[in-house]
């Protein structure tokens, strides 16, 4: 089967994450395009499907708040679904939530500040931990934040905020991935337990020690060979 694989990132990420996983898609024949909201130095890509022949198949491959940023055209085209360190919702309902909901409100005053890059940097390096932040090859803050940056940044933060469950306009019933990370500190249990939920026939991969950027791991090869056996 030919596949048409479409990664797309998560909060505060950009497209110059996925050279690996492109260069192991692109080894199988398969077409790769990687979207990007356009919060940094990589340019803005709006992600699209290409006309494909009736055996194709449509991959999605997303990271955290990755699902929640695509328009509903392409979303309801996926016809394999991988969901890398995401979450049914981001902040859990009642008291559970009451602390994350803190640390948006003081992110997103952040943002309107000199303090943006500084917050972002502390956000990213809890993201790649354990590991440290130097093992991720591209940042946003690579360079400075531009004005549209800052406003695409907060605007996600919202919605990141307001998240409740994977986008309706996602298939119900197509194949999916979950790979989850043991030692997130982005995504707590709670909601990594409702995307689950959420999706009860999914494979599962839980990699123990892996933080939400998932390094260190055989991410790559185990998301690859879940695609080749579709």
């Amino acid at each position: 089967m030919t596949m048409q694989v479409l990664a797309m990132h998560g909060w505060a990420g950009d497209s110059r994450g996925w050279e690996a996983f492109a260069h192991a898609a692109r080894q199988q024949g398969w077409s790769w395009q990687a979207a990007d909201r356009g919060y940094g130095p990589a340019p803005a890509l709006a992600p699209a499907w290409r006309a494909t022949t009736p055996e194709g198949g449509r991959v999605l491959i997303a990271h955290s708040l990755g699902p929640h940023l695509l328009p509903e055209a392409v979303l309801e085209q996926v016809e394999a679904l991988v969901l890398l360190a995401s979450f049914g919702r981001f902040v859990p309902a009642g008291a559970a939530g009451r602390a994350l909901r803190t640390a948006l409100g003081g992110m997103a005053q952040a943002l309107a500040g000199a303090e943006a890059e500084a917050m972002l940097r502390t956000f990213l390096a809890r993201a790649t931990a354990p590991q440290p932040l130097s093992q991720l090859p591209t940042t946003v803050v690579d360079q400075p934040l531009s004005s549209r940056g800052r406003e695409l940044l907060l605007s996600d933060l919202t919605l990141l905020r307001a998240t409740e469950g994977l986008p309706r306009a996602l298939p119900a019933h197509c194949p999916c991935l979950i790979v989850e990370a043991g030692d997130d500190r982005i995504v707590v249990p709670e909601t990594r337990a409702l995307l689950r939920q959420e999706r009860p026939d999914a494979t599962v991969i839980h990699y123990p020690q892996a933080g939400h950027c998932l390094l260190a791991t055989p991410v790559v090869r185990d998301v690859m060979t879940w695609i080749a056996q579709l």
